[in-house]
């Protein structure tokens, strides 16, 4: 018999509707039961590609003995932590305050007042290691909610005190140096590995967002050698494009298999730029298969992309994706074998479980090499698929918005301008309650849940490169109605930034501000670097200063973290600046594409572009950058402009690119 999940949209919560645990969604009705009950809340956190959920779901919440002990002790609640980032947030800030990590499965006991007072991440089935098992922390937390009561009270208020004083964090007054930006990349090289590229040691995260930092900031080392790394291991999935979640040694070699659309659409747009400023085929080659493996394997028919694939196919994590030496002989033939295993880096022994191969590519590349991938391809498309999680999430898709047009524009490829366009109008149309509001996630025709500030965020960075890829004015607009809605909603009036919930959103204790991008840019750098640049088109001062209270609050200690910190230091690199505001006026026969296409295929992150024809006098342009621009001579007109004071126009492409090259 189904559980009260059956009902629910995600797909991580309805893996769980059979379980005999009598699982609630967050809301008020498991809420009210922990109150009428006097039990402690028991919040189990996860989403459908995480490995170990799946584990310590099979081994204890499948489990009959386990399930009962669960029901009766407590109100056990599933959250998708991908549709509830707040409540995720605020229980992995409880559980690394509480034990020193964090990770998922997250599950945090909290008292009916929802004060969090123990926590953990995955618990086995039956004590090792010198791990509790699941069962011995049930009677554990059950024994002392019974018999050691005030001790719970009170650890539960520490923690609320903890995450109050944690939100509440205050401004830093710190002036920013003008050498902020070089520090910052300095500060980078310091955690550099120069052996194998990236950031740290194993467990080695893609971190999209530093490179396209470090791109703008005219730094090659470490941004372009990472690329190649990434692009070179096992992390890239060699046969079908796109990339893994992470790598679990340092050496971007075996990865941890999930796939997730945001990972994909920020390391699509960070292979463009890499090509942009070097010229590297391979660097533009994993950018467009990253994005037709989007397009392929996630996108939706009515124009959203799902949100990731799991990490394991019936039952074992990684089994749709590695090889062993005979798999490999037996899909390309004795011909195109050795070449591949070479390239591969494959052996008989294997560098994965039971020697298979996760296919790297650090090898000199065959001839024949699309033939071959194209070989395994097929043969791997007979394997069991991992699962799909297909609802589709505001914030995810908007960054796919920004990766198809950008890399649309730049390319000149009209397929993935098109494909952005149908996401938009999906999220737009579609993504919305009966007020107009944006909605944070849809699934099976069914939109739902208030959306945070990342999906406003996200969404006004990718209708911003959809205006400009496009000169559609309608993207424009909606670009401005989600600044106003995050001036009006979110923003933070005493302290600056904004709120990850809207002002009438229900929050769980406090009300947070996320300020870390890892592994997401946060809601607010994303803000900051939206506004930004919307006030260069639009001229709105209002949103320059709204984007300088982040800077302000975040920025000190940007500097100090820069790895945690990769979107927001875009965001303090344009504000810096100088930043070029281009207008082009005029249609494509006149010479406007020629001048567009030369601003667009280079990757110019300190600048905003806007386009279209003449505005007849005493009428305003859709967008203000436009305003007063005129032809010249009846030609098509570039105007290079700063705060919207204008150098002379120019009416050829080549004039346009060495202006731009010599101011900025």
């Amino acid at each position: 018999m189904a559980n009260r999940l059956a009902s629910e949209t995600s797909p991580y919560l309805l893996q769980h509707k059979d379980n005999p645990v009598d699982w609630y969604p967050w809301g008020d009705d498991a809420l009210d039961r922990a109150r009428q009950l006097d039990r402690p809340l028991l919040v189990s956190i996860g989403y459908s590609a995480c490995h170990w959920c799946h584990v310590m779901e099979h081994e204890s919440f499948e489990d009959p003995a386990v399930a009962a002990l669960m029901n009766e002790r407590f109100v056990p609640i599933k959250v998708d932590r991908e549709e509830r980032p707040d409540i995720d947030a605020v229980c992995m800030e409880a559980c690394q305050g509480l034990t020193g990590q964090g990770g998922w499965p997250l599950n945090v006991f909290l008292t009916p007042e929802l004060r969090p007072f123990f926590a953990g991440t995955y618990f086995p089935p039956a004590q090792r290691q010198g791990m509790p098992s699941w069962p011995m922390v049930l009677e554990a937390v059950a024994e002392a909610w019974k018999n050691r009561r005030q001790d719970i009270e009170h650890q539960g208020e520490q923690v609320a005190r903890a995450l109050e004083s944690s939100a509440r964090m205050a401004p830093r007054e710190d002036s920013l140096p003008q050498s902020a930006v070089q520090d910052a990349v300095e500060a980078l090289r310091q955690s550099f590995d120069a052996r194998n590229a990236g950031w740290g040691g194993a467990p080695k995260f893609p971190q999209a967002s530093i490179i396209d930092f470090l791109l703008g900031a005219g730094e090659r080392e470490m941004s372009l050698g990472t690329l190649r790394a990434m692009a070179g291991g096992g992390i890239y999935d060699q046969v079908g494009g796109g990339f893994a979640r992470y790598a679990v040694d340092a050496t971007w070699t075996v990865p941890h298999f999930e796939k997730m659309l945001y990972d994909n659409a920020l390391l699509a747009r960070a292979y463009l730029h890499g090509w942009q400023v070097s010229g590297e085929e391979r660097l533009r080659r994993v950018c467009c298969e990253t994005l037709d493996w989007a397009l392929r394997e996630m996108g939706g028919p009515e124009g959203g992309f799902c949100s990731s694939l799991d990490a394991d196919s019936e039952g074992v994590e990684g089994k749709y994706y590695v090889w062993t030496i005979e798999e490999l002989r037996q899909a390309l033939g004795e011909e195109l074998a050795g070449p591949a295993i070479d390239f591969f880096g494959a052996t008989e022994r294997g560098n994965f479980e039971h020697a298979s191969n996760v296919l790297e590519g650090r090898g000199a590349e065959p001839e024949r090499l699309p033939e071959i991938r194209c070989k395994l391809f097929g043969a791997r498309d007979e394997r069991v698929r991992p699962g799909l999680d297909d609802k589709r999430l505001t914030a995810w898709n908007a960054l796919m918005i920004a990766a198809l047009a950008d890399a649309g524009a730049a390319l000149e490829h009209p397929g993935y301008i098109s494909a952005a366009r149908d996401c938009a109008r999906f999220i737009l149309d579609r993504l919305r309650d009966p007020d107009g509001r944006l909605l944070r996630t849809w699934k099976d025709g069914r939109a739902k849940l208030g959306a945070y500030l990342e999906d406003h965020a996200f969404l006004l960075e990718g209708l911003l490169v959809l205006y400009e890829a496009t000169f559609e004015a309608e993207w424009y607009s909606a670009a401005v109605e989600l600044a106003e809605t995050l001036l009006a909603k979110f923003a933070d009036p005493e302290r600056g930034g904004f709120f990850t919930t809207a002002s009438d959103h229900p929050h769980l204790l406090v009300r947070r501000q996320d300020l870390e991008d890892s592994p997401l840019p946060s809601g607010n750098s994303a803000a900051a670097l939206g506004l930004l640049r919307l006030s260069r088109l639009s001229g709105e001062q209002r949103y320059e200063q709204a984007a300088g209270g982040i800077l302000k609050r975040s920025g000190p200690v940007a500097l100090r973290y820069p790895s945690a910190f990769g979107h927001l230091l875009q965001a303090l690199a344009f504000e810096r600046g100088p930043v070029r505001e281009i207008a082009l006026v005029g249609d494509a026969a006149d010479g406007a594409g020629p001048m567009a296409r030369a601003v667009r295929t280079h990757f110019r992150p300190r600048a905003v572009l806007a386009g279209g024809r003449p505005v007849p006098a005493g009428e305003s342009a859709s967008v203000p950058l436009l305003d007063g621009r005129t032809t010249v001579d009846g030609r098509a007109a570039a105007y290079v402009c700063e705060h919207f004071v204008c150098q002379v126009p120019v009416t050829d492409a080549r004039e346009l690119v060495a202006l731009l090259d010599g101011s900025v």
